[in-house]
């Protein structure tokens, strides 16, 4: 048995057990109210979802297992994954336990390339890869054991199997995709003795003689893996979850979600703006010329990408570790200072508008001009990388979701002309 699941059979029933008992003596307590506004505004700041995973407070950003992400963006993906599974990082012992596990599940059945290199050369990458994840739903541990009748308290054991076959895999699956899309269409095999992030910067075939690119990798799929339960993927995902589909089926479905230029397009969306400003500029703009351009953006309607989001109200740590990322890695390039330049200048314009609530940087804001830096520039395929990170967020709640028992997503709709008579419009 794997030190991770020995781990989580010796803690997940008590706090599984607490959390029935807890809801059970405060099922009445009321813990809000939904608005009108709410109800017709996507339902933002509704508190109706349980995630102990993560959570996003608007004063401080991502918090993992109550550890701010500024702590432990030094950390590997995979200590992340033990981390939002345990909540606590994991010892050297436990760490290797994680990564021989993981390399040990690391073939990708042969299938999964057969239908990559079937399916038509303009599909988008993420196309390709939420449809890998679903064809291997026939290698779901969960699903054959959930046929065979296992108990519900064994639900979590199988859907954490799920979760590391395909943590495993989608790194594989994922470079293989950009190959096939942007390269020479050869496959690049696994490096058994890399940690997770590099393996997959490995597998990409881009230049990364020092290892720096490595290191953004790893910082990127850190920070992006898990951000509570309330945003697109994750929402979605935890949905078909509580259906008890398996772990494929949820995060192909949640993955779609991210592919939406609301969700998972916010990154490149940025660099477009950061690239046709220095188009504009013939090069890096002066301070003075991007506050106009900022100012003559503004008044034509539109607005600066990556500026703003929908809970956070300070400057994103994540856009912090991406920015500090930058100046030691690349401060020379010319798109990375543009993005530099553009901190020093719009939350200051944005300060003086009365209306706009947040004026700091969101993540999308200076993941961006990293990849492009180290030779990604295909922008369709960044969400791919996206959703390499989210996998392990998306699979922890999972698993989570199902040691605890938590049912059926279903809350209640209704027609408009009903909202309207409940208020007396």
């Amino acid at each position: 048995m794997s030190l991770l699941k020995e781990k989580l059979q010796q803690i997940l029933p008590a706090q599984a057990e607490d959390l029935k008992n807890f809801a059970k003596e405060y099922g009445e307590k009321v813990i809000g109210e939904v608005t009108i506004g709410q109800a017709f505004g996507g339902m933002r700041g509704i508190k109706g979802l349980v995630c102990d995973t993560s959570e996003v407070p608007a004063d401080k950003g991502l918090i993992i297992r109550g550890t701010p992400i500024s702590e432990i963006t030094d950390k590997l993906p995979e200590e992340i994954f033990w981390l939002l599974l345990t909540g606590t990082l994991p010892n050297a012992e436990e760490l290797a336990d994680l990564q021989s596990d993981l390399k040990s599940r690391e073939d990708v059945p042969q299938y999964v390339w057969d239908v990559i290199d079937t399916m038509p050369a303009d599909s988008h990458p993420m196309t390709l890869f939420n449809t890998s994840l679903l064809i291997m739903q026939r290698e779901s541990k969960f699903a054959k054991a959930y046929s065979d009748g296992i108990k519900k308290s064994e639900y979590w054991a199988y859907t954490l199997e799920d979760a590391l076959d395909i943590i495993a895999k989608v790194p594989s699956i994922a470079a293989y995709i950009y190959r096939k899309k942007y390269a020479d269409g050869k496959r690049i095999a696994t490096d058994k003795t890399a940690d997770w992030g590099t393996n997959y910067v490995k597998m990409l075939g881009l230049e990364d003689s020092k290892g720096d690119f490595s290191k953004v990798m790893n910082l990127y799929l850190t920070c992006l893996s898990d951000h509570e339960g309330g945003n697109v993927s994750s929402f979605a995902a935890s949905t078909i979850g509580s259906a008890l589909s398996d772990l494929y089926y949820t995060l192909s479905g949640g993955l779609n979600g991210l592919a939406g230029p609301l969700h998972g397009l916010a990154v490149q969306e940025c660099l477009k703006w950061i690239l046709e400003t220095m188009e504009k500029f013939g090069g890096t703009p002066s301070l003075e010329e991007l506050e106009k351009f900022t100012w003559d953006t503004l008044n034509s309607g539109q607005v600066v990408p990556g500026y703003g989001h929908a809970v956070l109200r300070v400057t994103d740590p994540r856009f912090t570790a991406f920015l500090e990322a930058g100046r030691k890695y690349c401060p020379e390039d010319p798109v990375f200072q543009t993005v530099d330049k553009v901190f020093e200048v719009v939350p200051k314009v944005l300060q003086t508008i009365s209306k706009i609530n947040n004026p700091w940087p969101n993540v999308d804001a200076s993941s961006g001009c990293l990849f492009y830096h180290y030779g990604l520039k295909e922008f369709d395929y960044y969400t791919v990388i996206f959703s390499v990170s989210r996998v392990l967020g998306i699979s922890a709640q999972t698993i989570i979701n199902r040691a605890y028992g938590m049912p059926l997503t279903r809350p209640k709709s209704m027609p408009s002309a009903k909202f309207k008579k409940e208020v007396g419009a």
